[in-house]
């Protein structure tokens, strides 16, 4: 049974209640306990006392007046009192749990479109101004963004790796397109070995260098923080499942169910009564708070750092400017490419070839390239933005958890007469005690032994988080652009800055300074006014802009999603 339920039934009985009297002994009757038992714990009637008499064998809720309750009857209500709390606990939760599990869906989702949307543009340049290409060009572009996806949803793929396989793939298609041709080489082995070249005689310059860096400074940040989000989930449902210990499931049974033994079931708990015990029985949960106040507080520092090159949108929607212009420089230094890759794989077996055209399905690229348009506010900054900004609100959601319970639900209202662990009185005068584990020494309800090994394995791994996020707050001179076997010459070192070499704006790209909406409207044709374009005859035939139809990411990635969260989509 729900809480909601639950307590709107308790409403009605307790009404009931009060048309009679208060304390059902006072007409030396236990009815409205039995109707209360038998509709909370859906327990027989059978056993259940018809009027007070003595307890000697209770063993929590023990009085010098008769009571209302039998041994079996304080186990039940134990087994109560311990369910009543946990679904306290995740009525609190919920709207935060909830937060976090809708807002890290969404953002999965919207990193799917931007993958898809960066795999459409970049189809596209190859199929308006690199049209003989475009099919042999399809599966390393496809597999270049597959791994971009795998990897920003924690896959074991390394971004310098799929970068440079990328550019292995595109020379030979360069080479024999641009480079050299209406030629081919018939064996396999001679593409290959163009292929290998790549790394050693750099025909792309520093572009992959780039796209290296510009990968590492904006996935790398991504990925950790849609981790991070996935850790929040299960802090909460670890909290939300806690289990209680023996003195607190005592001390939620004396609080909560021994007043109905002397017949008080309208009576609630003090509030320093209630403070005590609830305290005492979160304490160890009380330590999450230093610990989830600086994960949001370094949520908050990556999600602010996350801009410019540091902006996912922006290097994914710009990847294919950079990529034309590493075909360009390859064209223009073709005579010297030629000769080094005679150098190194011999003169090719000159054969004319024809080349594949680009014969997609038209209709496949309007229905995937026509994106409706939204706000333009609606970048992926701006959304989380307003995500961390609602995340804000919960700060102290661990360190406050207890006083919010007895203030929301649990304790009687201020000036009314409550109890306080053996009767109804006017206040609590017992000591209370703080939040967190040192605080309980002085306890009076419920004693506090040693440590609870679940939630420190959860402050374990809320503190290996935040070093992430920590670490992955880009900051100037933090991030050096991986070499590897990258041809491109030495190691770059690069500022959190925005300028012209990491690709920001003023190249001949056309590349754009600001951050493109997700939601741009992409027409059917791409402009490429701004790109270079290279009319170089293939086969005696200039390459087609024209733009016939291509094929479209539409449908052709899924991800599986982190952790165990809903995919809700239209929230970012």
């Amino acid at each position: 049974m729900d809480g909601p339920t639950w307590r709107a039934g308790c409403c009605c009985l307790l009404l009931l209640a009060l048309v009679g009297v208060t304390r059902s002994e006072g007409s030396q009757s236990c009815e409205e306990v039995r109707k209360l038992f038998q509709w909370r714990l859906v327990g027989a009637a059978k056993g259940l006392p018809d009027s007070p008499r003595p307890g000697p064998d209770l063993q929590v809720c023990t009085s010098r007046k008769p009571t209302c309750c039998t041994r079996k009857m304080e186990e039940r209500y134990q087994v109560a009192a311990r369910q009543d709390m946990q679904q306290a606990l995740q009525a609190s939760s919920s709207a935060l749990k909830l937060l976090i599990s809708r807002n890290a869906a969404a953002l999965q989702e919207t990193l799917e479109t931007l993958i898809r949307q960066a795999e459409n543009y970049t189809s596209i340049l190859f199929c308006n101004t690199y049209r003989n290409m475009a099919l042999e060009a399809a599966a390393s572009v496809q597999e270049f963004f597959t791994d971009v996806g795998l990897y920003l949803f924690g896959a074991d793929v390394n971004p310098e790796e799929f970068v440079n396989r990328f550019f292995d793939s595109l020379f030979p298609l360069v080479y024999n397109h641009l480079i050299n041709p209406s030629v081919a080489d018939s064996s396999l082995e001679y593409s290959e070995c163009i292929r290998m070249a790549r790394r050693d005689i750099s025909p792309f310059g520093n572009i992959p260098q780039r796209v290296m860096g510009q990968m590492g400074r904006s996935l790398l940040p991504s990925r950790t923080f849609l981790q991070a989000l996935n850790l929040g989930i299960e802090v909460i449902n670890t909290t939300d499942h806690l289990h209680f210990s023996k003195e607190c499931g005592r001390g939620l049974l004396r609080m909560q169910y021994c007043p109905h033994c002397q017949g008080l079931v309208l009576s609630k708990p003090c509030m320093g009564y209630c403070l005590n015990v609830v305290r005492g029985c979160l304490a160890h949960v009380a330590e999450l708070d230093p610990h989830w106040h600086a994960y949001l507080r370094s949520l908050e520092e990556l999600s602010d750092a996350m801009h410019g090159t540091y902006d996912i949108e922006h290097v994914l929607l710009n990847f294919h400017l950079l990529v034309n212009d590493a075909v360009v420089q390859a064209h223009l230094d073709g005579q010297k490419l030629s000769e080094q890759v005679n150098k190194m794989c011999g003169h090719p077996i000159r054969t004319p070839t024809q080349s594949p055209p680009c014969s997609f399905d038209g209709s496949k690229e309007k229905l995937g390239m026509k994106i409706s348009a939204r706000n333009g506010e609606e970048t992926l900054a701006n959304r989380r933005k307003e995500f961390i900004n609602s995340l804000r609100l919960h700060r102290t959601f661990y360190g406050g958890l207890a006083d919010r319970l007895c203030a929301n639900d649990l304790a009687a209202a201020e000036g009314v007469p409550c109890w306080n662990g053996e009767d109804v009185a006017n206040s609590y005068t017992q000591r209370v005690v703080g939040n967190g584990i040192k605080a309980q020494s002085g306890n009076p309800e419920v004693k506090v032994k040693g440590t609870d090994p679940v939630i420190n394995q959860i402050i374990d791994k809320l503190k290996h988080v935040i070093q992430l996020l920590q670490g992955r707050s880009p900051k100037p001179d933090k991030w050096e652009l991986p070499v590897g076997s990258g041809g491109g010459g030495v190691a770059e070192q690069v500022s959190g800055d925005c300028d012209d070499e990491d690709g920001c704006g003023g190249s001949g790209s056309g590349e754009v300074k600001r951050t493109l909406k997700i939601a741009d409207w992409m027409p059917d044709e791409m402009n490429l006014s701004d790109v270079k374009q290279i009319h170089q005859t293939d086969g005696g035939n200039p390459l087609d802009t024209t733009g016939a139809g291509c094929t479209t990411a539409t449908e052709s990635m899924t991800f599986p999603l982190m952790g165990a969260v809903m995919l809700l989509p239209g929230l970012w």
